[in-house]
C-alpha cells in the first residue's frame, strides 16, 4: 500500500528529474543554496522545540559568533549544535552517498545535536520512561528502547528499495519520534536522519517550518494511530518546496519559469476562492508551497489542476 499520492508523487519526480539533468550543479549557486538551506534548517528546527532564535539571530549566533542580548545560552548552544550536526550530514553524504543508516550513524548525529546541552546523554538511548507534553502519546517503555530502534533499521533497509524514497523517509521520520529513543533532541535527529534518505536520492536538504509546527504535529498524531497518508503529505510538500527553490534558482532563464502569487490575488482571477485554494494546497490536490507563512500558487498550477480535473470528468 503506498500512502503517497500518485499524482503527487509524479509532480515530484519530474522536478528531481528536471535538478538531476542540470548536474554537475554550479559549485557557487550550490554553496549560496547550501549555506541558505543550513541556516533555515537550523533555526526552524530548534524553533519546532521552543528555541527562542529568530533566523536572523540564528545566522549571527553562527556565522558570525555573536552573543544575543536577551537570549538563552541554551538557544545559542542548540543553534551551534544542530548546525555541525547538519555539516556532519552533508560532509557524510560527500564522502559517500550510499551511507547505509544505523544506530551508530543515529546516536552519532544525537550525540552532535544535543553534545552542549545535554552532554550527559549525548548519543545514548534513555534509560527512563518520559511524557511528551501536549501530546497523548505514550513512547515505549525504556527497556523497549534497544529492541525497537534496530527493528526500525531492519525495516529501513528491508524497504529502500520497495517504496517511494519520500514515503520511506516521512515514516522512518515518524517512527523514530515515536520510539523516542532519547530523552531530548529526538525531532532535531529525526529530521536529519530523514533528510539523509532524501539527500541520498538526489532532493534537496528538506525543511519543516516553524509556521507549520500544528499541522506537523497533527499529522503526526494521525501517523500514530497508523493513518500515514497526511504525514507522507506533508513531508513531500515540504520536498516540494525545496525543488521549487532549487529550480527556481538554478533556472532563472527558463521558458517554463512560474511565478507565483499569493492565494488572495490569485483567487479574483481564477474560478476559485481563496478558501478553496487554500483547501487544495493543503490536502496536496494542487501544485503550491509556502513562502514564509503564506502558500503561494501560480496561474499555470491552476491551470492545470482544472485540466486535470477535466480529464477525470471525462472518463
Amino acid at each position: 500500500m503506498s500512502y503517497l499520492d500518485p499524482h503527487l508523487k509524479d509532480r515530484l519526480d519530474n522536478k528531481l528529474e528536471q535538478l538531476q539533468k542540470l548536474r554537475p550543479l554550479p559549485p557557487a549557486s550550490v554553496l549560496k543554496l547550501k549555506e541558505q538551506f543550513s541556516i533555515e534548517m537550523t533555526y526552524n528546527s530548534n524553533a519546532i522545540e521552543g528555541n527562542k532564535l529568530t533566523l536572523k539571530e540564528t545566522f549571527l549566533v553562527i556565522n558570525e559568533g555573536l552573543t544575543i542580548k536577551g537570549k538563552s545560552l541554551k538557544d545559542h548552544l542548540e543553534a551551534k549544535d544542530h548546525h555541525e550536526a547538519l555539516n556532519y550530514l552533508y560532509k557524510l553524504i560527500e564522502k559517500d552517498s550510499r551511507h547505509t543508516v544505523s544506530e551508530v550513524f543515529i546516536r552519532s548525529l544525537h550525540q552532535l545535536v544535543v553534545k552542549d546541552t545535554d552532554p550527559d546523554f549525548a548519543g545514548k538511548y534513555r534509560t527512563g520512561n518520559v511524557i511528551i507534553t501536549g501530546s497523548d502519546h505514550a513512547p515505549p517503555d525504556a527497556s523497549e528502547v534497544a529492541h525497537l530502534m534496530n527493528d526500525l533499521i531492519r525495516w529501513v533497509n528491508k524497504n529502500k528499495r520497495k517504496i517511494h524514497p519520500i514515503e520511506l523517509a516521512a515514516i522512518f521520520h515518524h517512527k523514530i519520534v515515536f520510539i523516542h529513543p532519547f530523552f531530548d533532541g529526538n525531532g532535531r535527529t529525526g529530521r536529519l536522519v530523514m533528510n539523509l534518505l532524501l539527500l541520498q536520492k538526489g532532493f534537496p536538504l528538506v525543511v519543516i517550518l516553524k509556521n507549520d509546527r500544528k499541522r506537523y504535529y497533527a499529522a503526526l498524531t494521525k501517523a500514530d494511530r497508523g493513518e500515514y497518508e497526511q504525514f507522507v503529505r506533508f513531508v513531500a510538500q515540504a520536498v516540494e518546496r525545496s525543488l521549487n527553490i532549487y529550480l527556481k534558482t538554478l533556472l532563472p532563464m527558463s521558458p517554463r519559469k512560474e511565478t507565483y502569487y499569493q492565494l488572495a490575488d490569485i483567487s479574483k482571477k481564477t474560478p476559485y476562492s481563496e478558501k478553496y485554494l487554500n483547501l487544495l494546497a493543503r490536502e496536496g490536490k494542487i501544485e503550491a508551497h509556502k513562502e514564509k507563512r503564506n502558500w503561494v500558487i501560480s496561474f499555470e498550477a491552476v491551470e492545470r489542476y482544472i485540466k486535470n480535473r477535466m480529464r477525470k470528468r471525462k472518463v
